[in-house]
């Protein structure tokens, strides 16, 4: 059973350095999630024109937050098989990936380039894709709490290009 569970985990961790790295995990996560939160949609947003199917807005907050908290608890399960010295390629492409995500809000929201956020979300998509690869490789529980967000994402970027598309 302990196999099992080391094969799906990690190995154990001291109690107090594995709380403390999902601490830094959830804050580094959510610390993307609130510098991406700041170009709020407002008039700009609420002007376009948008698809029938277009989510409630107040559906977005509630879908980030649980993704971002899943995300995080997936690098922590990936930081748990040996840190940055063993996981530094899967653990810097979960870097990657969220750099990007903080930047595609910038792009459409801040920067109202719905365009130019679709080509980003593209690559956002790839690098979560390669990301959830590498994470499988080391946690498959890890692979799969990142596989609601690529959903999500994809989901977002019909969107984002129904958007770009209806509003040229």
């Amino acid at each position: 059973m302990q196999a099992m569970f080391e094969r799906a985990f990690g190995p154990p961790f001291h109690p107090i350095r594995s709380v403390v790295g999902l601490g830094l995990w959830l804050l580094l996560t959510c610390g993307v999630a609130v510098l991406a939160s700041l170009p709020a949609p407002g008039e700009w947003y609420a002007a376009l024109r948008k698809p029938a199917w277009t989510p409630p807005g107040w559906l977005f907050g509630p879908v980030w937050t649980a993704l971002y908290v899943m995300m995080a608890f997936a690098a922590w399960l990936v930081w748990h098989h040996g840190g940055f010295a063993y996981q530094g390629r899967p653990l810097g492409a979960y870097l990657a990936q969220l750099g990007l995500n903080g930047l595609w809000s910038w792009i459409f929201f801040g920067w109202q380039r719905p365009g130019l956020a679709f080509a980003e979300i593209l690559l956002l998509a790839a690098a979560v894709a390669v990301t959830l690869r590498l994470f499988a490789r080391v946690s498959k529980p890890a692979a799969w709490l990142l596989a609601p967000y690529l959903a999500w994402l994809a989901f977002a970027a019909a969107l984002n290009f129904s958007i770009w598309r209806l509003n040229a």
